[in-house]
């Protein structure tokens, strides 16, 4: 290999994006309102139950700071919506150049995290610029991106129906990835790539014959990965299993939230767990904080919501104008739909705890920022569709008059005479 064609695979694909960033006039169409307008409920939403359950934490463990953690969360919250709008703008296509780069830098950062300093025995933040990086969150974007590539290509498409096209070759660039989350140990991210990932390759269209050992396989990876770790582990998956003296705290603590709340709630700002009683009240376990404040009513708005964004983001995804904005966008949403399902199926003891965090409402500013950005995508996505469908429309009419016209003529001339 010369030097320049090193030179090219190293920073050839950052000239060829900045070429291919922008729309073409004609490819540029409106934003989807309406998906922009459930977002920005979604994140209001989100802000207010994340102050109202953060506050008392703030105020008993940082010197009386009841702003210690939304105070960021909002500051963020606002420069995501401005990348949001940025990124709106851009050619999504021109991703394609960035998966390499985004995949290394991926794997980079989640080495430089085994060296970091641990939280909680955990290895899963990167401490850079006097702030903090998670690089699990970059990760799953990562792996949205690289899969949303690879099933763009001739190949994938022609041969989707085999083993080696349709499931080993997708997943092989995933394993190093998988790897490192587990040296952190990082279980619930393992576990939303691998549902992130399924839910891609099945929509992909994958034939139907290997889709049930492909996720056989998994589960039992998972399993073995699990068990095969410290008491950690299969303390929560044991206490999980129904033994009432061995059920964890914080689930207990959870359990309780959620009861309190009844069908109305204790009112916004009255949770009593939330005062210590609950950890990670702002984090892991804030939906719990919401059935006790907003009750029965409060978490089905909250579900309501989450499945209108999630519906948007699917149409969107599926009016996209050519295969790769199609799985592109059905990756990012299956990554908001699988990540909302966890936490609620964890805060309620439907499954083990696994410490995941609720989109637009956890505390988390490197995923909130992230989140944000995959819907400046989808709204990326949204333009080129709507634009496509603009012209579509607009061919019609035109087709339409073209046709109606000799017929007026006709009709004027009989009126002369």
């Amino acid at each position: 290999m010369t030097l320049a064609q090193l030179f090219d695979l190293a920073f050839g694909n950052i000239g060829r994006f900045f070429k291919e960033i922008a729309f073409k006039k004609e490819e540029r169409g409106k934003l989807s309102y309406g998906f922009v307008g459930t977002l920005i409920l979604v994140l209001t939403y989100g802000l207010i139950m994340l102050f109202s359950a953060s506050y008392s934490t703030g105020y008993y463990r940082f010197k009386g700071d009841i702003y210690h953690f939304i105070r960021p969360q909002a500051m963020l919250a606002v420069v995501g919506l401005g990348l949001m709008y940025l990124i709106s703008n851009v050619n999504y296509r021109s991703l394609r150049r960035l998966n390499l780069y985004a995949y290394l830098s991926t794997l980079g950062l989640l080495v430089w995290a085994l060296f970091s300093e641990p939280y909680n025995g955990c290895y899963r933040w990167v401490y850079m610029f006097g702030t903090t990086l998670q690089p699990s969150e970059l990760a799953k974007f990562s792996v949205i991106l690289g899969l949303a590539c690879y099933a763009d290509t001739d190949k994938f498409y022609k041969k989707r129906g085999t083993l080696l096209y349709g499931i080993v070759l997708p997943v092989l660039p995933l394993l190093p990835i998988i790897f490192l989350l587990y040296k952190e140990p990082h279980n619930s991210a393992i576990l939303l790539i691998l549902l992130i990932a399924g839910s891609m390759i099945l929509c992909g269209g994958v034939g139907r014959f290997w889709c049930i050992p492909a996720a056989g396989a998994a589960v039992f990876v998972i399993y073995k990965m699990l068990t095969g770790q410290d008491n950690y582990v299969q303390q929560r998956l044991g206490a999980w299993n129904g033994d009432e003296s061995e059920i964890l705290y914080q689930t207990q603590q959870s359990l309780y939230s959620i009861a309190s709340g009844g069908l109305t709630g204790l009112g916004i700002g009255n949770s009593r767990q939330k005062h210590l009683w609950l950890p990670e009240a702002s984090n892991d376990f804030i939906f719990s904080v919401l059935c006790e404040e907003l009750g029965f009513i409060g978490a089905v708005l909250c579900m309501a919501l989450f499945a209108a964004l999630i519906i948007q983001g699917i149409i969107i995804a599926l009016n996209s104008p050519d295969y790769f904005g199609t799985m592109l966008g059905i990756g990012i949403m299956a990554q908001i739909a699988c990540q909302t399902m966890i936490h609620i199926a964890v805060v309620t003891n439907v499954a083990p705890n696994t410490g995941i965090s609720l989109p637009f409402f956890s505390s988390g500013g490197t995923s909130l920022v992230i989140l944000l950005c995959e819907m400046g995508v989808m709204l990326s996505i949204s333009r080129a569709g709507n634009a496509q469908n603009a012209a579509r429309s607009k061919r019609s009419h035109e087709e339409l008059a073209r046709r109606m016209n000799p017929q007026r003529r006709t009709h004027k001339a009989l009126h002369s005479n």
